[in-house]
């Protein structure tokens, strides 16, 4: 095998990986990262905790023009293989029931201390500080402006805009540009919602458990349950971070998009219709907010009833069938309209990217220009929360650097 001089740009997870795998194979690795230390982006994630990846991995996981693409990926480097990688660089994995993984230490700092422990033991040069704006080939080598170094591959691990605060850039896709691939419009995923309505700011800070439906021009796209919070700027939550992908790209579209919100999911309509009746004839005495604080917290409670047009101080003796049938649906199904994303420096992911249809499935290596790589959320992949994107990013990097050596 002839040993390669390798120019990896990008020090968070997939260039990490690449920088290892590449280095174990017996080439000369030179890793370039933008901050003052690598893996700033995984320090970031699950909150510190950092859920590495997951054990129940499937293609269906991944969003991206070309669906099919990341499955190459995922069966050639599984949670096994990520088990046993892990074990080889001194990092012991907490695996959950639904398949999270975890470092033992739920420490997130304790990840991006054993690989760059590893990348540098296996030789590994890591350069910070270092923002690598341009590439260029000139024949058969690569030459990046930083340095006066030939290189006879490049992956490019840049990441994408997402969380510009920890040093995110789309300077990845400015390379891509520049060998002549076309880029995916990026657009914000797993990332809060802004509402339409002004109510959301005066409930700030309710958090609910509750199943949320996403509709796209008022057809139903996606339906999860789980915590909700709202904020001053509109609603945030689990739940929300799970269908902002679909929320995310029909508003870059411009589609109407809107939000129902159950408040209630165990409770089918007929029986809580029943309860919210028997409970104002019991109480007759009441006003219908006493009420119906006693079934959401009241902070949300004049907001809803101001939706549902039914004056706060309204005895219950008062209410007929129909006026609590507009209640019950809203505790239902509580329409919003979503207006925009909170933003790229808000999101966890981008979606988007190099597009993949000019790149193989099977080494990450560019269609456009040979022994040029692009691996991790640079490219058009992007996952649902649970470990499923920081997954992608070490099978892609591995993918890559083993495909040097071939």
């Amino acid at each position: 095998m002839t040993y390669k001089t390798v120019a990896i740009i990008g020090g968070g997870a997939s260039g990490l990986m690449s920088a290892i795998v590449a280095a174990q194979e017996g080439h000369v690795v030179h890793l370039f990262e933008k901050n003052a230390h690598v893996g700033k982006k995984i320090l970031a994630s699950g909150n510190g905790r950092c859920n590495i990846s997951n054990k129940n991995l499937h293609v269906s996981d991944y969003y991206s023009r070309q669906p099919a693409f990341a499955a190459e990926a995922l069966q050639r480097f599984t949670f096994h293989d990520f088990e046993t990688f892990c074990f080889q660089i001194g990092l012991l994995l907490d695996t959950k029931k639904d398949g999270r993984a975890y470092p033992r230490s739920y420490e997130a700092k304790a990840v991006v201390t054993a690989l760059r422990r590893y990348a540098l033991q296996c030789g590994v040069t890591i350069v910070t500080d270092t923002f690598v704006e341009k590439v260029v080939k000139n024949r058969d080598h690569f030459h990046l402006h930083v340095n006066s170094h030939l290189y006879d591959a490049v992956i490019v691990a840049t990441g994408s805009q997402a969380a510009p605060q920890l040093g995110a850039n789309d300077s990845g896709y400015a390379i891509a540009r520049s060998f002549h691939h076309h880029i995916i419009p990026p657009y914000p995923s797993l990332v809060q919602l802004c509402l339409e309505s002004t109510c959301h700011a005066k409930m700030a800070g309710v958090k609910q458990h509750a199943e949320v439906t996403l509709y796209v021009n008022n057809k139903q796209e996606e339906q999860t349950q789980g915590d909700i919070l709202f904020t001053k700027y509109g609603i945030s939550g689990f739940a929300i971070l799970d269908i902002s992908h679909a929320a995310s790209l029909a508003l870059q579209s411009q589609q109407c998009v809107t939000l129902g919100i159950d408040l209630f999911t165990q409770t089918p309509r007929p029986k809580l219709l029943k309860l919210l009746h028997d409970t104002c004839h019991r109480l007759e005495n009441y006003s219908i907010a006493e009420i119906v604080s006693l079934l959401i917290p009241s902070k949300m409670v004049p907001h809803l009833l101001h939706a549902a047009h039914i004056a706060p101080q309204t005895s219950a003796k008062m209410l007929n069938t129909k006026t609590v049938k507009q209640i019950v649906n809203l505790l239902k199904d509580w329409r919003f309209t979503v207006t925009q994303t909170h933003g790229f420096q808000h999101a966890e992911v981008s979606g988007g990217g190099v597009d993949t249809a000019e790149l193989n499935p099977h080494t990450f290596e560019s269609l456009q220009c040979k022994n040029l790589y692009f691996v991790g959320e640079v490219c058009d992949i992007v996952g649902r929360r649970g470990g499923y994107n920081l997954h992608f990013a070490w099978a892609s990097g591995y993918a890559a650097a083993q495909a040097i050596s071939t």
